[in-house]
């Protein structure tokens, strides 16, 4: 029987930042490689089985604490690779992921806006 689709609401952004991660059956460690309002994407050395309640810690640069994830469960599963829904995150780590995420969606903004500004749009400009 093929799993059921699963498709994101919220666009994710690539990051690589280390991650602790924890379930039942399982703790390890790994990089999350994209992340976004509601999930991200990890990859590690460690099988996971899909369907699993995890809790993630991120470990962000030039941050005393991890961002912490309480409670998520694993949506998808390929290879050394699995998704998280996030489902539980206190509100001091909400902020924090919506401060870093609006940070990186500016980013992406001007980055789009560059490769959009051809020489005869800035010559009319002037």
């Amino acid at each position: 029987m093929a799993p059921p689709h699963y498709s994101r609401t919220y666009h994710r952004f690539p990051l690589h930042y280390p991650v602790v991660f924890g379930g039942a059956p399982f703790v390890g460690e790994g990089i999350l490689t994209n992340l976004s309002l509601m999930g991200c994407s990890v990859l590690c050395d460690r099988e996971v089985l899909r369907g699993s309640d995890v809790r993630v810690s991120v470990l962000l640069p030039d941050q005393t604490t991890a961002l912490s994830i309480e409670f998520g469960t694993i949506k998808w599963v390929h290879g050394e690779q699995f998704g998280v829904e996030f489902l539980r995150v206190p509100f001091e780590a909400r902020q924090r992921l919506n401060s870093m995420l609006r940070v990186e969606l500016i980013g992406l903004l001007k980055a789009r806006a560059a490769r959009n500004d051809t020489p005869e749009l800035s010559n009319r400009k002037s």
